[in-house]
């Protein structure tokens, strides 16, 4: 059954399943609920909860682009929690998730039961040169819409490497344009990657809540280092592979 809050002007939609503690697990940039969902299938005593942040999955409309950013997400996760009447959660998320859910533990810390960081693809500075990709996606949706684009996308080298050496993550990159509102919310494309979670990896000593930490090196644009950087500064602990 589609759930959705009424927010700020927009209709937020998610997906709540189980019973327990609720962990809420957030998608990744392009991606929409199914996505965490797909990932993770709770045990008896999780709750699952996801929702399509702003300009993602079933979440309309895009609303002001000045609110597509982590920081807005993060209020919006707070907005979810406060209309579940959830005085506290496990909180995580893939990519854009864990920067959505880094931000918002450490701004609303007594909400957190736990931190879920799985392939983080940010640090503390705005547009990392792994995600540089996304920047040029949505250039492509812009100039020549979404289907033109892709064929263009395709074609290009950067896109011939990538499936050569990473088929996942080309393939993954694709579907960017597949979205039907691709046009629509390219402006996701175009904001996100200029943002970070934090102003300075310093602001993660401040972390209380235990902390898992998910990286792997098969995958350029949620590079390993990364993945490595947040248990270094946090003292929180991490799984390799």
């Amino acid at each position: 059954m589609a759930l959705f809050l009424n927010h700020e002007g927009l209709s937020f939609h998610y997906q709540d399943t189980g019973f327990g503690t609720p962990f809420f697990f957030q998608h990744g940039l392009g991606g929409d609920v199914n996505q965490p969902f797909s990932l993770f299938r709770p045990p008896p005593g999780i709750r699952l909860i996801a929702f399509d942040a702003r300009g993602h999955g079933e979440t309309r409309p895009l609303g002001p682009p000045e609110k597509i950013n982590l920081a807005s997400f993060a209020g919006d996760l707070l907005d979810l929690l406060d209309h579940l009447q959830l005085p506290r959660a496990i909180v995580g998320g893939i990519s854009m998730g864990a920067a959505i859910t880094l931000n918002f533990t450490l701004r609303f810390p007594g909400r957190v039961l736990g931190l879920v960081l799985l392939r983080p693809a940010w640090l503390d500075r705005p547009f990392p040169e792994n995600v540089a990709i996304f920047s040029e996606i949505a250039r492509l949706i812009r100039e020549h819409g979404a289907k033109q684009g892709k064929e263009i996308f395709q074609q290009s080298l950067v896109y011939q490497k990538l499936r050569a050496e990473f088929p996942d993550t080309a393939n993954s990159l694709s579907t960017q344009f597949d979205h039907p509102r691709a046009e629509e919310t390219v402006a996701k494309l175009e904001r996100i990657p200029n943002d970070a979670p934090v102003d300075s990896l310093e602001e993660l000593s401040g972390i209380r809540s235990p902390t898992l930490v998910l990286a792997n090196k098969q995958d350029p644009i949620h590079p390993f280092e990364f993945g490595r950087s947040w248990p270094k500064r946090s003292r929180q602990r991490s799984l390799e592979s």
